[in-house]
């Protein structure tokens, strides 16, 4: 099994494609659930393959920390250990990094940083990284980089990803070819055109699977981070897959599809979903408050998932304020689900050359929020 995506249609920037890989083909644009540490939390994997994801999402970090990539190993590699069969991408546990900037210190061969958990010291660089992802055996592995932070100088964006790029060296050399598997290089350079060029270039001189757009979703908000993408996009190879880490909102997703994204990933309809907040066409609902505590209605009548087939949003409300584990189960399960139909809507209006009726419908739908009588 060779890893190889296959462009299939495409609407101006926009494409529908496969990607072929050694657990399973993966449809995009795709929406990647995060399971941290080798769960999606409030979810099984029965539970996740039925909203129709064909990949999860593992985090490096903090699976080398608790329980342990060597232990995962023996136990048989992230696919047995979750009894997740399909796609596996891994992150390079950069972001983390980023995160615990007063945990860590940083030089040329990595990172050196204490742990969240119990203040262990520990190392992690581009090689290190490298390998606990194979341990895991991710599918996609990803380059271990610095996420630049926002804001900043063009300077200090320059020399952050100027060392992400010779990281991204280091990880191509140690990463060990198997049939299907692939390693994806990270693009960074922070809100600057030019950097963002030179980062694509270098990458692309280097050579990678697949190539990621990082250090977005990091506070610049929705308009910069599409004139980013703007300017970032078309310096990427076209026939490999494209992938927007850490994005995000239904609308956020919409529009970087516009701008030739493949694929992304956001811990939003997880984490939203375990605090009752549920995604519709039409509004984000709070389901704690009040207005529905009597509402017979599901929470999005033409939506698929169990929650919207059998139960109330009276129901739901009083699962959130009794503090009933099934309430985050449900909510979760749905906004999974509406994800997943997005993408799977997306990719027929691409198919159909229609994708920006689709995105302005969608946007306008957004706009008149849920105003239907309670």
């Amino acid at each position: 099994m060779k890893f190889d995506f296959q462009l299939l249609a495409q609407d101006g920037a926009a494409r529908v494609g496969r990607i072929n890989s050694a657990h399973g083909d993966i449809e995009t644009p795709a929406f990647m659930p995060v399971g941290t540490a080798a769960t999606v939390k409030a979810m099984t994997p029965e539970a996740v393959r039925e909203t129709g994801a064909d990949i999860v999402l593992a985090n490096t970090y903090h699976l080398m920390l608790r329980p342990g990539a060597e232990r995962v190993n023996r136990l048989g590699g992230l696919h047995d250990f979750m009894n997740w069969q399909g796609p596996i991408l891994t992150d390079s546990g950069g972001f983390q990094v980023y995160s615990l900037s007063d945990l860590r210190k940083m030089d040329e061969d990595g990172v050196t940083f204490k742990s969240h958990i119990d203040g262990t010291e520990m190392f992690l660089g581009p090689e290190r990284s490298i390998e606990v992802q194979h341990l895991l055996d991710a599918d996609i592995t990803m380059a271990f980089d610095e996420c630049t932070p926002y804001p900043a100088t063009e300077e200090e964006a320059a020399a952050s990803m100027r060392l992400s790029m010779r990281w991204a060296e280091r990880c191509r050399t140690a990463f060990v070819e198997r049939p299907g598997y692939a390693l994806f290089g990270i693009v960074q350079g922070g809100m600057y055109g030019d950097l963002r060029a030179e980062s694509a270039a270098r990458l692309r001189e280097i050579g990678f699977d697949g190539y990621a757009v990082g250090g977005l979703a990091v506070g610049e908000g929705q308009a910069l981070t599409f004139s980013t993408l703007d300017v970032t996009v078309p310096h990427l190879p076209t026939e490999q897959p494209r992938y927007l880490m850490g994005v995000g909102r239904p609308g956020d997703i919409v529009g970087a599809v516009q701008r030739g994204i493949d694929m992304f990933d956001c811990v939003m309809p997880t984490r939203s979903g375990r605090t009752g907040q549920l995604f519709t066409p039409r509004a984000t609902l709070n389901i704690r408050n009040a207005r529905h505590a009597d509402d017979p209605r599901p929470v999005d009548e033409n939506c698929r998932c169990p929650l919207c087939r059998n139960y109330s949003r009276g129901y739901l409300h009083h699962l959130f304020r009794a503090k009933e584990i099934l309430g985050s189960m449900l909510a979760t399960w749905h906004n999974l689900t509406h994800y997943q139909d997005l993408m799977a809507e997306l990719r027929l209006a691409i198919s159909e050359n229609r994708l920006d009726d689709f995105a302005a419908a969608h946007a306008a739908a957004a706009e008149l929020g849920d105003i239907e009588p309670v």
